[in-house]
């Protein structure tokens, strides 16, 4: 999808982002809806009792402002509420309303997840809000979820029934969206193996803080074909990321070595199912290409790749089975089956604070392993060619998913030192 969405119909759209929702597994074929107000005031619904795995775009209905229904289906049986949150909030111009598992189960316990719980979220989802049971499809659920937004609440958690989020545009509701549910599940898995940890507004106000400020622009730039080759690569990493589950839209930095400390890297602010070649921003001789704005975790990979020669690509990114480890501060022992161990070795945790510039971090940049864990921010993985790099990141993320699964079935046995040594000098030496 276009970054510039105004230049895309609403019907486009709405089923650009239907289809995320499903396969990533927030929704089911018969759960879940869109909707988007023009500028006309007509409101375009996803359709009511319509397979959302293959909605297409003649599917999407329009309810005109006078109450005109033009479609070949009807619209949502929720449309009551999309059209009470508009007439209470101008400044929302979508809507998005499912199911994911774990936001329900937020709901259906009554509470609320703490979006402290990594550096951002708190800025991209705000306040969060809770409305009330009601009859799902009735006036009197638009009216307390109308209630809420009133308040002023992006984010709203639906007692017993899930979660609903408005936006300046799609982008904006689906950013928001994710990242909520991403939260929640961090939360919940966190809590399969410990008690997770939640950052103050002052942390989160020094990160934003210190993350300000951008390298200075270069005066020309040149793209060789090697370049060129390697955006392409970027771009195709970055939206299997975000297919994958192991990155979402309003966080992910990708980059890759030109040569010496010469890199490319993805930008900030640019929504990564979105990312495209011409986004991609050149790094060199500390300058930055003209008119972008990098990642503003730039400076961290210039250092991991100043001092250490070894290393040809990064990923920075929040995978929810890695975070919970992040959040709760407990060791991720890879010992599980020997292509973890082979491909990671020992992930170690970084205190929150220590990717500040401000900081002396030399704990993430020097004798930089292949997987680190940023406490309630990120996982940094490093490689060679990015594919590989690529390839760590799953198996770290598989690995993690194993032992928090895992780890109500009893206690886990790793693969004990003779085995790790055995390993070392088969596949290590």
């Amino acid at each position: 999808m276009s970054k510039n969405i105004k230049l895309i119909h609403p019907r486009n759209q709405i089923t650009e982002v239907i289809s995320r929702i499903y396969k990533r597994g927030m929704t089911t074929t018969s759960g879940g809806n869109i909707s988007i107000i023009d500028d006309n005031g007509d409101i375009w619904v996803t359709p009511s009792a319509i397979d959302k795995g293959s909605l297409r775009a003649s599917d999407i209905i329009c309810v005109k402002k006078d109450g005109t229904i033009i479609g070949k289906h009807k619209p949502s049986s929720e449309f009551p509420f999309h059209k009470a949150i508009y007439e209470a909030r101008p400044d929302i111009r979508s809507v998005i309303h499912a199911h994911p598992p774990a936001l329900v189960s937020f709901s259906i316990v009554r509470q609320i997840p703490n979006t402290n719980v990594i550096s951002q979220a708190k800025h991209i989802c705000g306040p969060i809000g809770y409305a009330k049971y009601r009859l799902p499809g009735s006036e009197d659920l638009g009216d307390v979820i109308a209630d809420e937004f009133k308040k002023g609440y992006k984010a709203i958690i639906m007692e017993n029934h899930g979660t609903v989020l408005g936006g300046s545009d799609l982008t904006d509701a689906y950013e928001r969206f994710e990242a909520l549910e991403f939260c929640a599940r961090t939360i919940l898995y966190g809590t399969q193996i410990g008690t997770p940890n939640y950052l103050t507004d002052e942390q989160i106000e020094a990160f934003e803080s210190q993350a300000k400020g951008v390298l200075p622009e270069m005066e020309s730039v040149e793209y060789s074909s090697e370049e060129l080759e390697k955006r392409l690569e970027i771009c195709n990493i970055v939206k299997r990321s975000c297919q994958q589950g192991l990155m979402i839209s309003s966080y992910g930095t990708v980059s890759m070595r030109l040569k010496e400390g010469d890199f490319l890297i993805t930008p900030t602010d640019i929504n990564r199912w979105d990312i495209d070649l011409d986004d991609i921003v050149q790094i060199k001789n500390g300058q930055r290409e003209a008119g972008k704005t990098p990642s503003r975790a730039a400076w961290i990979h210039q250092e991991i790749y100043n001092r250490n020669p070894d290393v040809n690509s990064i990923i920075m990114t929040q995978s929810p089975y890695l975070m919970a480890f992040g959040i709760t501060g407990k060791h991720l022992n890879v010992r599980t089956i020997p292509e973890s161990w082979i491909f990671l070795q020992d992930i170690n945790l970084a205190e929150y604070g220590t990717h500040f510039r401000t900081h002396n971090n030399s704990e993430i940049v020097d004798n930089c392993s292949t997987a680190l864990i940023i406490k309630n921010d990120s996982v940094i993985i490093t490689g060679d060619k990015l594919l590989q790099t690529f390839d760590y990141l799953e198996v770290a993320e598989f690995s993690a998913k194993s032992i928090v699964l895992g780890h109500g079935l009893g206690e886990m046995v790793p693969i004990n030192d003779e085995q790790v040594e055995d390993l070392r000098q088969k596949f290590l030496t």
